[in-house]
């Protein structure tokens, strides 16, 4: 299972992108990785190349690319509290494209997930890029609200997702909480959006990640995880042999 670090061009601007491919020839069904608010640290590595030992190239671009340690310095601000929309979009715009133009990729097959403020950047893929046919955000919070100088958050741009989406929510997180669960599930339906949504019960934000001790939950993670990869399986068009699941993050 070869893993790299690869360098893509959104609009003469280097982005880092982790890559993690199975072997064999493909072409593969391919599924973009959004970071949560760490960036594209050990964790999302993991979840890269877990997706990678299921028979999908994954990437995970570094969405962080253009606000430098000196800029959080000068401005006082996370570069998560940075990020802005329409740059965000350009860049899974340009992860897609990288995807699409490698000849061991099914441009027909390219899925998206995200945790954390990357279940968030899911949800506004989705709505923004139609090549996506399947997505899938963990506890994604902040989607009624917009970020950086656009105006439009990304439930207001859900009538543009063309895909089914898989939602994964903690019971106890409180971004996205049980309420804005209700909210999200209203908007897809008013949309003719199919979806699940799954709740795990004592689960909180950033229940799949490890290096979080005091919110993993393993019965959470490993409930989830199979679900994610039978949802891509179905919906990129993946036939899994019996005993070749990978387990959840442990």
């Amino acid at each position: 299972m070869p893993s790299f670090w690869e360098t893509i061009d959104v609009n003469g601007i280097e982005m880092n992108t982790y890559v993690s491919v199975p072997e064999g020839d493909g072409p593969f069904p391919a599924v973009v990785v959004a970071h949560h608010a760490p960036g594209v640290d050990k964790f999302m590595q993991d979840i890269t190349n877990k997706l990678s030992s299921s028979g999908y190239a994954a990437v995970a671009p570094d969405l962080f690319h253009r606000i430098t340690d000196e800029l959080v310095v000068s401005t006082g601000k996370s570069k998560r509290d940075q990020l802005d929309d329409s740059l965000i979009t350009t860049d899974i715009d340009a992860t897609v494209g990288f995807l699409a133009g490698n000849s061991s990729i099914d441009p027909d097959r390219i899925g998206v997930t995200g945790f954390c403020m990357g279940g968030r950047v899911t949800w506004l893929a989705a709505a923004t890029n139609s090549a996506f046919k399947a997505a899938v955000p963990y506890y994604g919070g902040n989607i009624m609200v917009p970020w950086g100088n656009t105006t439009q958050s990304p439930l207001s741009m859900t009538a543009g997702i063309k895909c089914p989406v898989l939602f994964h929510f903690g019971e106890i997180d409180e971004n996205p909480s049980q309420d804005d669960m209700l909210i999200l599930d209203k908007e897809l339906s008013a949309n003719s959006v199919p979806h699940q949504f799954y709740t795990y019960p004592g689960a909180d934000h950033a229940f799949m990640n490890p290096a979080s001790p005091a919110r993993y939950q393993r019965a959470a993670a490993e409930m989830s995880w199979p679900r994610t990869l039978d949802f891509f399986d179905k919906h990129l068009g993946l036939s899994r042999s019996a005993g070749n699941d990978e387990p959840a993050c442990s």
